[in-house]
């Protein structure tokens, strides 16, 4: 019973240890990495691309532009056309009361787009940062479930040899059983996350998820934000989010301010054509003076009186610019809620660390009390004294409440993360030398 109940063991534990060799890279390489490869960080490249380019259009509005063309065709009777040899036009905005809101609102939204794009930045900064630190938080619980894993099999041996005794009953080794079961569980799960963050560590650095293994010491230490130093405005001030939704608002706003003068506003246009015109047709047969070449420049004036199309657009616009307005409004309060709720969840989980580490101080203790005892004897006369089984129930719940310590303390580092990042400060932090570890 007891072979057969280590192998069952040692089988759930060899079908789930990963294989094969992994490099090591650092929190900076993946960090850097995930921002010049993630999709997110290319997306928000080319929204910005594409503002740069609506800005141009925008201002190369007044910029004239030059066509090159030719009509070239033989005609008999009347001249029902132009056939030229080639033609030359060029065309461009003179002056209009709605171009200039219209390039304010275009470098508005190039504003916008930079703005959101440092965003997605810090984003990807705090996905890349959680997953590396998770999975070397993952790493250090499933080297300490395997030291677990070893404990347990000592206690059921153990256990084993006590029931073929007489010792104890047959529920003790089921309960051992049991616990080594629970400890396997525990461990496909976390090797099943392992995998789970290489996978997304890979999307976002472009690596192979078979090259990744992190390094524990190149990781800067979450600093604690202070809330007393980090409230109101303040806060907000860094969100590049919600800066870029009140950028994205005003881009709105000029557009529609740029669509409502076009109503009953002259718009003035300048224009230009030379034209040659073929020897061979018959123009000069029913045209009086006609000659092979012409030319005409003017300005174009045009004075909307009524377009109803234009009114509609118009508040359309005005709409917009007020629904974007209200959203940006909506992300501010809920970029300060989160603020709030993330101070609150940091206090919380720093006390809850502090359990923890209190737990597995304890267990550490009672771990090293029942060692001494078994070296050296209970030390009072009527004691019973620990058995080699309860050296193994201890070391098993240290290692158990040393897993569980590391869980709080990755709960605690992401709360820490995840308020940087909605201050805007999560990208200072990622640059930052990672202070010596004890």
């Amino acid at each position: 019973m007891r072979r057969a109940g280590q192998f069952v063991l040692l089988g759930m534990f060899t079908l789930i240890a990963p294989s094969g060799a992994l490099a090591q890279v650092s929190f900076y390489t993946a960090v850097d990495l995930a921002l010049r490869n993630s999709t997110p960080v290319r997306i928000g490249a080319a929204q910005v691309q594409h503002a740069e380019a609506a800005v141009m259009e925008s201002v190369d509005a007044y910029k004239p532009s030059f066509v090159v063309g030719s009509s070239l065709g033989y005609s008999y009777g009347f001249p029902v056309g132009q056939p030229s040899v080639y033609s030359v036009s060029a065309s461009s905005l003179a002056f209009s009361f709605s171009q200039p809101d219209y390039i304010r609102s275009a470098r508005a939204g190039l504003l916008a787009a930079q703005l959101q794009l440092k965003d997605t930045r810090q984003q990807v900064i705090l996905d890349t940062a959680l997953d590396y630190i998770q999975l070397t938080t993952v790493s250090e619980q499933i080297a300490a479930l395997d030291q677990e894993t070893g404990f347990v099999l000592k206690l059921v041996d153990i256990e084993t040899d006590r029931v073929n005794a007489g010792l104890d009953s047959k529920v003790e080794l089921t309960k051992a059983r049991l616990t080594g079961a629970q400890v396997a569980l525990r461990r496909l799960h976390l090797v099943d996350q392992a995998d789970l963050l290489r996978i997304r560590l890979a999307h976002l650095t472009g690596l192979n998820r078979s090259d990744i293994v992190s390094e524990p010491q190149t990781i800067p230490n979450a600093p604690e934000v202070s809330p007393e130093g980090s409230n109101g405005s303040q806060t907000i001030a860094g969100n590049s989010g919600v800066k870029a939704a009140y950028a994205s608002a005003q881009s709105k706003l000029f557009a529609s301010f740029g669509d409502a003068r076009q109503n009953n506003r002259p718009t003035f246009a300048f224009g230009g054509e030379y034209n040659r015109y073929a020897k061979f047709n018959n123009y000069n047969e029913y045209y009086l003076r006609f000659q092979h070449n012409n030319f005409n420049v003017g300005i174009q004036i045009t004075l909307p009186v009524f377009d109803a199309t234009r009114t509609a657009k118009a508040k359309g616009s005005s709409a917009e610019a007020v629904q974007a307005t209200a959203e940006a409004d909506q992300l501010r309060d809920q970029a300060g809620e989160q603020i709030l709720q993330l101070q609150k969840n940091q206090a919380e989980l720093s006390a809850q660390e502090q359990v923890a580490e209190l737990q597995n101080e304890l267990a550490q203790d009672q771990l090293d009390a029942i060692t001494t005892q078994l070296h050296l004897g209970s030390g009072s006369a009527g004691a019973a004294a620990p058995l080699p089984k309860d050296e193994q129930g201890a070391r098993i719940s240290e290692r158990s409440h040393f897993v569980d310590m590391l869980d709080t303390r990755f709960q605690l580092t992401q709360a820490r993360l995840s308020l940087l990042r909605t201050m805007g400060r999560i990208e200072d932090w990622a640059k930052a030398v990672p202070a010596p570890r004890p």
